[in-house]
């Protein structure tokens, strides 16, 4: 049966692909504790790069 080993993989895929985003969200939110005025200086960039961009 390809199709269901199809749909495991897929599955294995998405559950791997959402613990790498919540890794990444901790580390930022980590170096964020670690070093709040390159943080503060990055979300000040962040917020200028959205209110330049053209939807």
């Amino acid at each position: 049966m390809p199709d269901r080993e199809a749909r495991e993989t897929d599955a294995e895929r998405r559950r791997r692909r959402a613990q790498f985003l919540h890794e990444l969200a901790e580390a930022r939110e980590l170096r964020a504790r670690v070093t709040p005025r390159r943080a503060r200086a990055a979300r000040l960039r962040q917020a200028m790069r959205m209110r330049t961009f053209r939807w």
